[in-house]
């Protein structure tokens, strides 16, 4: 009897998905394997709601946006007796491995199950916030990071019909990677990072300066930035601990911050989901199916509590214990670099 991997993703979506998903279903069929997917991520593990995965299912996803199994932010070991739901379902399905494909908190949870129940599981990592450790790059990252340049460059040309300062809000929760790369990348005149405590006064003196030259301003921030009125003690959390960022208005709020300060006329607008959405760039297309077929030949191999990791041009597994044990965050290095490009 053929044995059967279970594919699940959770977590924000992002581009890349379903191409991680293509290469893992039909790199597992090289190796004789079936595939079933579970559906929203660990609830669909805690619930029992799966759907075939054939090669008619994945062999025209690769320009699709989104995830084909749906995704959701549960946590099983927040929830009473879901953990023991998960290892029901696995053996209910006859599950022979489990391909995990998330960013930290899903791969966190993947990680415990491995550790604490031996469940046989590969990590994939995936998430447009680039904040994995271990791993070079995420896929979803390069394709979130080239629309909110398209809509920075946008904003740059309606600021300067009308003479103004523009404000971005990018997503990137408690990493400021796109935020940094968004920034240099669409020549912005200050970036905001929650890696860095802001300096409002001289950011204001900047753009001043940058706005009095050029006739317009462009400000790049993190949905995490700090900013002197937030309170993160009455922030929100989901099931894994995190602020919950959606309401949080850093760009309304920062535009404020500007106009005062400034004098000058300030706009701001969020991009928000439109970063998660979208046919996935060639980088992630071709990353996602990488990390994919690695993910299966794991699961060929037996080598399970390892994720599949990009390390310069190479696909190599690493322990999930490592790549989930603390938050890949922009450097002081990279804030140097990106400090190059504020004159």
């Amino acid at each position: 009897m053929a044995k059967t991997i279970g594919l699940l993703t959770g977590g924000g979506d992002c581009p890349g998905l379903n191409p991680a998903i293509r290469g893992a279903v039909m790199r597992a069929m090289d190796h004789g394997y079936m595939c079933v997917g579970f559906l929203e991520g660990w609830r669909g593990l805690v619930e029992g709601k799966t759907r075939p995965l054939s090669l008619q299912d994945v062999e025209d996803i690769a320009k699709q946006g989104g995830t084909i199994l749906k995704s959701s932010r549960t946590n099983p070991f927040k929830r009473e007796g879901a953990v023991e739901k998960c290892l029901a379902n696995l053996k209910a399905h006859k599950i022979d491995a489990l391909i995990a494909m998330g960013g930290e908190d899903t791969l966190g949870v993947a990680t415990k199950l491995h550790a604490e129940h031996k469940v046989p599981v590969v990590g994939v990592p995936k998430t447009m916030d680039n904040d994995l450790s271990s791993t070079d790059f995420t896929f979803g990252f390069d394709t979130a990071t080239a629309t909110a340049v398209d809509a920075a460059e946008r904003l740059k040309d309606t600021g300067k019909s009308h003479s103004r300062i523009m404000v971005l809000e990018v997503m990137g929760r408690h990493a400021g990677w796109v935020a940094l790369y968004t920034g240099v990348a669409s020549a912005a005149d200050w970036i905001l990072v929650p890696e860095e405590k802001p300096n409002i006064e001289k950011m204001c003196a900047h753009l001043k300066v940058a706005h009095a030259r050029k006739g317009v301003g462009l400000v790049i921030a993190s949905e995490g930035a700090e900013l002197p009125s937030f309170d993160a003690s009455k922030e929100a959390k989901d099931e894994f601990g995190h602020m919950l960022l959606k309401d949080r208005g850093v760009a309304e709020e920062l535009a404020k911050l500007i106009e005062k300060n400034t004098g000058i006329e300030t706009r701001a607008a969020t991009i928000g989901h439109i970063q998660r959405g979208g046919s996935p760039s060639l980088f992630d297309r071709m990353l996602g199916m990488r990390v994919g077929v690695a993910a299966a030949d794991l699961v060929a191999k037996g080598d399970f509590g390892k994720m599949v990791a990009l390390k310069g041009t190479q696909i190599v597994p690493v322990p999930l214990k490592e790549a989930t044990g603390t938050l890949k965050i922009v450097t002081k290095e990279w804030l140097d670099f990106a400090n190059v490009f504020s004159k």
